[in-house]
């Protein structure tokens, strides 16, 4: 058998390739330019990506289904929509806020909703990171993503996101994120005035 030179370059190839990716892939990953949903890169300072994927009964959360209900559960990372007759059920993973100090509990509903939001950080946010835009209009850089459900409270949201590596962890600045497929389909479900509790 002679020596085939193509077939040692395919090798070759193949094998420097294989490195190559295998060393793009255990780096870590590095922060979008433009995202400030987040404080600094979400790495350094959240280990694990996980939600709690775990039916729930609306019954101990809401006193009836009046609108369709949505329940955030910080905790689990997990968001659950009901709808007002019962014949939907949907659970998605979640972005929650960073910290205690940041996440606001309690009941509320949906005031307005929005597709293609714009995005305008709130005063305390521009305080604590006076280099942030104050403005960026809709489309791939908007800390929203592609829709957003505003709630009684202001400047809290339920809204996508295009930096995917949020969902399932604390690295929002109070608001309740999701992979914009889900909020795409979360927003057609929701109502002006479906229901709303985090816990």
């Amino acid at each position: 058998m002679g020596h085939d030179p193509k077939a040692l370059n395919r090798r070759g190839f193949i094998a420097a390739t294989a490195a190559f990716g295998a060393t793009v892939l255990a780096s870590p990953a590095l922060a979008l330019s433009g995202s400030t949903e987040i404080e600094g890169d979400i790495s350094s300072s959240v280990s694990r990506n996980v939600s709690s994927f775990r039916a729930l009964d609306w019954r101990p959360y809401f006193a009836d289904l009046r609108n369709g209900a949505i329940l955030a559960d910080t905790q689990s990372r997990a968001v659950h929509f009901w709808s007002a007759d019962e014949s939907i059920y949907r659970l998605y993973p979640s972005s929650v806020p960073l910290t205690p100090d940041l996440t606001r509990l309690g009941r509320t509903e949906i005031i307005k909703k929005v597709e293609g939001p714009d995005w305008r950080p709130t005063p305390e946010m521009r305080q604590r990171n006076p280099e942030w835009p104050e403005y960026i209009p809709a489309g791939p850089d908007s800390p929203l993503g592609s829709h957003a459900m505003w709630l009684t409270w202001q400047y809290y949201r339920i809204h996508g996101t295009h930096d995917t590596r949020k969902i399932g962890r604390r690295s929002s600045n109070g608001c309740i994120g999701l992979y914009n497929e889900h909020i795409a389909e979360l927003f057609s479900l929701s109502t002006i005035g479906t229901q709303v509790m985090l816990i």
